[in-house]
């Protein structure tokens, strides 16, 4: 195949998942068939199955090429050298807000995941990167509070398994809530005074109990 012709179905295909992200956010991903897709991308429905086999392989791939919001946060929390772990989880869960609304491709994907999908049939494995995702998060948070408490940041009686449960329950919720009411807000703006409610919790318990110890 010439080289631009493969220029000219990378274009494509591209076209068809943006399309998809379109149309599947305006009409629901059930409600929505592959010949809606192609009339929006003004292609033929032969174009489509070129590039995908079928509606759900098209989902898919539209899904794997956004980064969820919280997908953001494995990496750089799980380092056990970090001298100040609760500034970084303060940084991290601020860019996880931020990019729910800055970046359109992720918020798109976020809110079809969310209010306009069914997870059965061909879709179903899909709802499993949404467990490992929610999960990872989990996990990060947790061993981050873990190197806080070792850090002095926070009390060495907290219950860290709750607090990262907690944690990501109410990011997760100013996501899914603000995606309810977009314009009630930006959550972009708000979002460090949002995270510092949470953890100043946090802090405000060593203090306590350092009062009281002392």
């Amino acid at each position: 195949m010439p080289r631009r012709t493969k220029e000219e179905a990378q274009a494509t295909r591209t076209q068809l998942l943006d399309t998809a992200e379109v149309v599947f956010r305006e009409k629901g991903v059930s409600r929505t068939s592959l010949a809606d897709i192609a009339n929006a991308a003004g292609v033929t429905r032969g174009a489509i199955y070129w590039h995908f086999e079928n509606k759900a392989d098209l989902f898919v791939a539209m899904v794997d090429r956004a980064t969820l919001p919280l997908e953001t946060m494995f990496g750089s929390l799980t380092d056990p050298n970090l001298v100040d772990p609760l500034a970084l989880l303060r940084e991290s869960s601020i860019d996880v807000l931020r990019l729910t609304e800055q970046d359109q491709r992720c918020r798109r994907v976020f809110e079809i995941l969310n209010f306009k999908c069914e997870f059965v049939d061909d879709l179903a494995p899909t709802m499993l990167r949404r467990k490992e995702c929610r999960q990872g998060a989990k996990a990060v948070i947790e061993q981050n509070l873990a190197l806080a408490i070792k850090r002095g940041q926070i009390s060495p009686t907290t219950d860290i398994r709750r607090a990262a449960i907690g944690l990501f329950c109410y990011i997760d919720g100013l996501i899914v809530n603000w995606s309810m009411e977009p314009e009630s807000y930006s959550l972009a703006e708000q979002a460090g005074a949002l995270i510092d409610i949470y953890l100043d919790g946090l802090r405000a318990c060593r203090l306590e109990n350092s009062t009281r110890s002392g």
